[in-house]
């Protein structure tokens, strides 16, 4: 795997975790977004970004061999 193609996969890996911590937070406190369907629009966003994050991990993985 390439350098670039690395950076760009920890950057996936960042980019999920920020969308993780927001959604978390906004359910807890509901201070990032407000709304009616943010809740159900949360519980999506972690599990899209809980699965982008496997994805980067096991490519990384899979890098590593």
């Amino acid at each position: 795997m390439t350098e670039t193609s690395k950076k760009l996969v920890y950057g996936s890996m960042v980019a999920a975790i920020i969308v993780t911590l927001m959604s978390i937070s906004d359910l807890v406190s509901g201070i990032p977004f407000s709304g009616v369907l943010t809740k159900p629009m949360d519980i999506v966003f972690i599990i899209c970004s809980a699965l982008l994050g496997y994805l980067c991990w096991n490519c990384l993985k899979d890098a590593a061999r």
